[in-house]
């Protein structure tokens, strides 16, 4: 415990006038003072309260420990063991450093496959062949099944159309909110575009055609 007599060690470090007993035997006030600044930057060796430098000593003590685990921290490692990537509560933070939000509603494995594959995508930020990474990135289409066509006939300047296969005629409005705010993010400020979605299985008459899947009674969306 520190009581009400005892003094900074900073005085120490001042000119002798500054350490000159105050009259009347009170304690020294600007030894006082200075001891709340000792107590939160070098401690005063409280156990409960350490100081700012008690605290660095400790870790460096387990720098050691502490280092050689820290690597996996800035591991996403999709499909990898649990020891040799980063916690789940971390995943948030570390998306802040590649310039990344996650959405809510992915699930952590999806998290950490975006997280590992959207980094190598940002060399080609700007082009069509990286946003189609960003794409496949984001929402687990192949990169195959994406189509970016630029230059058509009689098309206006800066405008391109983007088609992706899909699984199903079913939740095209999903895959268009997912879709599309990702190209209005990643697409270059000029220019502006035409979203299609083409369901990879269609109804063919007497070949292949399943009601709610590649049959799809109603308005197109």
């Amino acid at each position: 415990m520190v009581d009400e007599t005892t003094l900074s060690r900073y005085l120490d470090d001042l000119p002798a006038i500054y350490r000159q007993e105050a009259a009347g035997g009170r304690p020294d006030f600007l030894g006082r003072l200075l001891l709340a600044f000792e107590h939160v930057l070098t401690g005063v060796g409280d156990p409960l309260q350490p100081g700012l430098e008690e605290i660095l000593d400790g870790i460096g003590e387990h720098a050691e420990v502490v280092m050689a685990g820290a690597h996996r921290y800035f591991t996403p490692g999709p499909g990898a063991p649990d020891d040799l990537r980063a916690p789940a509560d971390f995943l948030e933070w570390l998306s802040g450093w590649v310039a990344l939000t996650l959405r809510e509603d992915w699930l952590d494995e999806e998290r950490r496959r975006i997280l590992a594959e959207i980094v190598p995508s940002y060399r080609r930020r700007g082009t069509p062949d990286g946003l189609k990474q960003v794409l496949a990135a984001f929402t687990g289409v192949q990169p195959n099944a994406i189509t970016i066509v630029e230059n058509g006939t009689n098309w206006p300047p800066h405008y391109f159309e983007v088609q992706v296969k899909v699984p199903s005629l079913l939740d095209l409005a999903r895959w268009r909110g997912v879709l599309e705010p990702i190209l209005d993010m990643e697409k270059p400020a000029h220019t502006f575009y035409k979203l299609q979605l083409n369901p990879s299985a269609t109804m063919r008459v007497g070949v292949h055609s399943t009601v709610g899947e590649d049959t799809l009674l109603g308005v197109p969306v």
